[in-house]
C-alpha cells in the first residue's frame, strides 16, 4: 500500500474534514493518530472504529490545540510522525469592533499557532528520516476574505504563509509542506445547518444549497471530506514530491472568481 510504514498525525479528527483526511491515509496504508481536546470514550471508539474499517493501526491522543505545549507533547506521545495535517480550527462570526477578545485568541491559537508548534516538533523526526509530508488544512479563506470573519481569516492567511515558509526551510530534505484550501464541504455540522436553513428561506433542499449556502462557490456543489482525504493522499505521493510551499484550492472555483 501506498503509505504502509508511514504515520500521521491529523489533528482536530474525530470527524469532519480532519476524520475523512484520516481515513483516506488510513486507507492508504498509514498508521493513524487521531486528535481532539476531549478524550472521551466515543473519541476512542471513533479510532477503533476507523481501525476495523480500514485495517490500520488507528489510534487516539488527546492534546488542545490552544496550548502551545500541548500541541508539541501530541507528536511526543504519538512516537513522531512521517506525515503531520494541521488540520484543527474553530470559527466566531462577528463584526471586527464588536469581535471578542477571548474569541480572536482562540482562533489565532488553534487554527495557526497549534501549527506552527506541531510542525516545529514534527520537523525534527522528518529531516533525520529524510523524507516527511506537512500538509495545513487552511480554507478558500486563507486565500481571500469575507466579512464578520476577522480571526478566523487573519489565521487562515497565516496557515498559507507559514506553509510558504516552512517549504522554504525543508527544501532539498525530502520534507513538503502544502496547504490544502477547502471551500465549503459538507461536513456533518454543515448538514445538520441545511434544514434551518431550509426553514428560514422557504426552500428546498437542493435550492438551499445553490442558491444560498453555495452563492460564492460556483459549481454549486458541495466539496467532500473523500476528496479532501484523496487532496491529502495525493501530496503524500512520489508524484508530489516536487509541490512544495503552494496551495491546492478545493472549492469548487471560489477563488477563480
Amino acid at each position: 500500500m501506498q503509505l504502509a510504514g508511514k504515520r500521521a498525525i491529523v489533528t482536530g479528527s474525530t470527524s469532519g474534514i480532519g476524520l475523512g483526511v484520516a481515513r483516506e491515509l488510513a486507507r492508504a496504508g498509514a498508521q493513524v493518530v487521531l486528535n481532539s481536546f476531549s478524550d472521551s470514550p466515543e473519541d476512542h471508539a471513533v479510532a477503533e472504529k476507523l481501525a476495523r474499517e480500514t485495517g490500520a493501526e488507528c489510534r487516539y491522543v488527546e492534546a488542545d490545540m490552544a496550548d502551545a505545549g500541548q500541541c508539541r507533547a501530541l507528536i511526543e506521545q504519538a512516537g513522531g510522525c512521517d506525515i503531520l495535517v494541521n488540520n484543527a480550527g474553530i470559527q466566531h462570526v462577528a463584526r471586527l469592533e464588536e469581535f471578542p477578545v477571548e474569541k480572536w485568541d482562540a482562533i489565532v491559537a488553534i487554527n495557526m499557532s497549534s501549527a506552527f508548534h506541531t510542525t516545529a516538533a514534527a520537523l525534527p523526526g522528518m529531516y533525520k528520516a529524510g523524507w516527511g509530508r506537512v500538509i495545513n488544512i487552511a480554507s478558500a479563506h486563507g486565500l481571500t476574505a469575507s466579512p464578520y470573519k476577522a480571526a478566523y481569516v487573519a489565521a487562515k492567511h497565516g496557515v498559507v504563509g507559514l506553509t510558504k515558509t516552512t517549504a522554504l526551510e525543508a527544501a532539498g530534505t525530502g520534507v513538503t509542506c502544502n496547504a490544502i484550501c477547502p471551500g465549503y464541504v459538507l461536513t456533518p455540522l454543515v448538514e445538520s445547518q441545511i434544514p434551518d436553513q431550509m426553514k428560514a428561506h422557504d426552500m428546498d433542499r437542493e435550492t438551499v444549497i445553490r442558491e444560498v449556502m453555495l452563492t460564492r462557490q460556483p459549481s454549486r456543489e458541495f466539496a467532500t471530506v473523500e476528496q479532501m482525504g484523496g487532496t491529502a493522499v495525493f501530496l503524500c505521493s512520489d508524484a508530489a514530491a516536487q509541490i512544495t510551499g503552494t496551495t491546492i484550492s478545493v472549492d469548487g472555483g471560489w477563488t477563480a472568481l
